[in-house]
């Protein structure tokens, strides 16, 4: 089993039984798509060929019904975790294609149009490209001041077109797409706001620069996301037509220290009362560079075996875990814990491929991310070990402004 683990990294999130099921039913594709779900974010259901014994897989379809096609058709031939593999890798592939053929059909004929036929994370990312890229030709005009007055007023005629979309007869797949799409442009529309308010006129002014900003890099044909000093390239993790959370300043704070402990390879500590987002937070940020993120309820019953599984999946598959209540977790399993990511962030620090990690030759994927939410004050919570806070960034999470997500 940790043989089918390594070859196939996502296998880790798994319990030994969910693992010993797929294989059991290995030689059927069809008997594998329910199994999709625990593998894959919003991957739930493959399209296979139409003939019931058919190998053949076109497309890929999310819970809510989104299609994709793949941009080879490929076969489920062979052990289950080479062919689940395969279409891991043919899901990053066709994303990548679509991303780049909705960058290039931008607004055609016009936004509304491009916005109902395309598929949703192509409009989530491409109109992020696209308002970033329009942003910076503002603050590299000859008269930035005015400019972006325009391109403010641009940003509520594209915002109200939207709602006027919203209220014509769309699909459900549509409509959350264009949802969605509305709260990233509402977003966008109060950074205009804020630079122009604040008279900006040049790329490099902080105010610009603390955004989370979409590139298409043309010389490494990919969508590139800066933050500061952070640079992170898009996971194309396939999320289909999902909700997004309304962006307030809180969220834009948590993401900058979250996209900053990861230039550094360090952790995330988000901390505050129940009911704050610190795990919705990570978890949206997640969705929005398109990376898997496996989230994981702490309690004291958790030994440091079962985190060294995780911790062998995350590394392997270069995923984010969110480990939810961590202070649950016992001082002497926090002190072990301390040490296997202490390990990891060394082996990251050092740039290799491959590390020892519990005795183990593992792949190492520098995409990783770990973090910890904590509510502190409550009964049975743990004081963190200082090896193991000296890991992670904390985040000081507040109950949000209710009328800026109504």
């Amino acid at each position: 089993m940790q043989s089918k683990r390594e070859a196939f990294p996502r296998f880790f999130f798994l319990s030994n039984d969910e693992l010993l099921e797929i294989l059991a039913q290995a030689r059927r594709p069809q008997a594998v798509q329910p199994h999709l779900r625990k593998c894959f974010d919003n991957l739930v259901k493959l399209r296979l060929g139409d003939d019931a014994r058919s190998a053949d897989i076109h497309a890929m379809i999310s819970g809510e019904g989104e299609e994709v096609e793949f941009y080879k058709v490929m076969k489920a031939r062979g052990p289950v975790e080479k062919w689940l593999l395969e279409v891991e890798d043919h899901m990053v592939k066709s994303l990548q294609v679509v991303v780049k053929n909705g960058w290039k059909e931008y607004a055609m004929p016009s936004r509304k149009d491009w916005v109902a036929n395309s598929k949703a994370q192509v409009v989530s990312c491409v109109s992020q490209i696209m308002w970033c890229s329009e942003t910076e030709e503002v603050l590299h005009s000859d008269d930035p001041l005015n400019k972006m007055n325009d391109w403010f007023d641009k940003n509520v005629e594209q915002l109200s077109d939207l709602t006027a979309l919203v209220r014509g007869k769309l699909s459900s797949i549509q409509r959350k797409s264009v949802v969605a799409l509305a709260i990233q442009d509402v977003h966008n529309r109060d950074i205009v706001d804020e630079l122009r308010k604040a008279q900006v006129t040049d790329v490099n002014n902080f105010k610009w620069q603390q955004q989370l900003k979409y590139y298409w890099d043309t010389d490494e044909d990919d969508c590139i996301i800066r933050q500061v000093d952070a640079r992170i390239r898009f996971g194309y993790e396939y999320q289909g037509a999902t909700s997004r959370l309304v962006i307030t300043p809180l969220t834009d704070r948590c993401w900058l220290t979250i996209t900053g402990a990861l230039h550094i390879k360090l952790g995330a500590a988000p901390a505050g009362p129940a009911g704050t987002g610190k795990t919705e937070s990570t978890k949206d940020l997640a969705k929005a560079i398109a990376r898997q993120c496996v989230v994981f309820n702490c309690s004291d019953q958790i030994d440091y075996k079962m985190m060294a599984k995780l911790y062998s999946g995350v590394v392997t598959a270069g995923a984010w875990t969110c480990l939810d209540e961590f202070n649950r977790i016992d001082i002497e399993v926090l002190s072990v814990i301390a040490q296997q990511l202490l390990t990891i962030r060394v082996a990251l620090l050092d740039g290799k491929s491959e590390f020892l990690f519990e005795g183990r030759v593992l792949k190492l994927k520098p995409t990783l991310g770990v973090f910890i939410t904590m509510n502190p004050g409550y009964a049975g919570r743990t004081e963190l070990p200082d090896n193991l806070k000296v890991l992670f960034r904390p985040v000081s999470m507040m109950v949000p402004d209710y009328t800026l997500i109504a």
